[in-house]
């Protein structure tokens, strides 16, 4: 550990997530890999062996960050084994998509419990410790979807949205706490998630975007590891789109 700093990651066993930890382990972060379940702790091993690579501490813990109390007692093992948390990312999140008409209450509740109540959850147990720090970078992942919308995710659309609200009141609420708080919207990027897309769906995505093609999960870890750190200190309460211009 010794003067490093500690970057917490929810979801961080595969994609997205799992790209987020690596780089920032190589800009020299101890790495709090969160994985949802007892299930998913090998998984989770692999990433922070990646991660360890570059000569980091890195460790895994379990919590469903859809649960309140779960992620509290997270938070205070990590505090205690990782000795500060400097930089949380709120990654983890589902899809449940379908049509409004046929959309359960069960598939919004989940996706809500899962995407959005879950930054609330770790904001509001990470960011006290934060406080007591007088510093800290917190990164939101939100989506295009919560800034344009999209068929069949209704649910997944208000969770993402919901998350840019929630972003931008935290940053005017913290700042003066030396806390900076931003997100970054990915656009159509190659992970498991879109993996079980058609491929005629995945093309026209692709299409769609200014530069033609979709994203990689470490073109968007970069852009976070940037708001993450140093170089973005003066940056708060920004929405940073990672898709390829397909919001243009």
């Amino acid at each position: 550990m010794g003067d490093r700093k500690t970057a917490v990651v929810t979801g961080a066993k595969r994609g997205i997530g799992q790209a987020i930890a690596i780089a920032l382990a190589k800009e020299g972060f101890d790495i709090a890999i969160n994985v949802r379940g007892s299930s998913s702790v090998e998984e989770g091993r692999a990433v922070a062996k990646e991660c360890m690579a570059f000569g980091v501490d890195a460790d895994v813990f379990t919590a469903d960050v859809s649960h309140f109390e779960e992620c509290a007692e997270m938070v205070k093992k990590i505090a205690i084994r990782m000795g500060s948390i400097d930089v949380l990312v709120n990654n983890a999140g589902i899809t449940r998509d379908t049509f409004i008409a046929r959309m359960s209450e069960a598939q919004y509740d989940e996706v809500i419990a899962a995407n959005q109540k879950s930054v609330y959850n770790m904001m509001r147990q990470v960011v006290p410790v934060m406080m007591k720090q007088r510093s800290g970078s917190i990164v939101n992942m939100s989506s295009v979807v919560g800034v344009r919308g999209n068929a069949s995710q209704f649910n997944y659309a208000a969770s993402k949205a919901a998350i840019i609200g929630m972003t931008l009141s935290a940053a005017k609420e913290l700042g003066g706490r030396g806390i900076r708080v931003n997100a970054v919207a990915p656009g159509f990027i190659e992970t498991e998630m879109t993996a079980v897309l058609p491929e005629k769906v995945r093309e026209a995505m692709a299409a769609a975007t200014s530069l033609k093609r979709s994203g990689r999960p470490e073109e968007v870890a970069e852009a976070v590891v940037f708001l993450a750190g140093e170089k973005a200190r003066y940056i708060t309460g920004q929405i940073l789109c990672v898709d390829g211009g397909i919001m243009m």
